[in-house]
């Protein structure tokens, strides 16, 4: 059974912004979804660029790096250059306090440089 952490209440992110929480050394950026909260690795799986400086706009958030764009609901890469998913991470609301419970998946060594 997944562990919930506490990271966040309601209140700390508002519709269509991202907060960024340090959780047993992962990054994660909380997505407010009209409402709904995701949390996402913060970290796109093109070049491990932080998203939480991107946009977000619905559902999707870019990357301000390279443009590559992730679904926040499923951690699904959009558009180019990433085609590696982002790590999802369960959410549970109770009251005013967000828990989320980590995925096993962590991104780490990212893109290769060409020579």
């Amino acid at each position: 059974m997944a562990e919930y952490h506490k990271i966040a209440r309601i209140g700390d992110v508002a519709p269509g912004e991202v907060g960024v929480y340090e959780l047993e050394g992962h990054r994660v950026a909380l997505c407010n979804v009209d409402g709904e909260f995701h949390a996402i690795e913060d970290v796109c799986t093109h070049d491990a660029g932080p998203l939480d400086q991107g946009e977000l706009i619905g559902n999707q958030i870019k990357c301000p790096r390279h443009g590559a764009k992730f679904d926040v609901t499923t951690g699904k890469a959009l558009a180019l250059p990433a085609i590696k998913p982002v790590p999802k991470h369960e959410v549970k609301v109770e009251g005013d306090d967000i828990y989320v419970a980590l995925a096993e998946a962590k991104v780490t060594g990212t893109r290769r440089r060409r020579r």
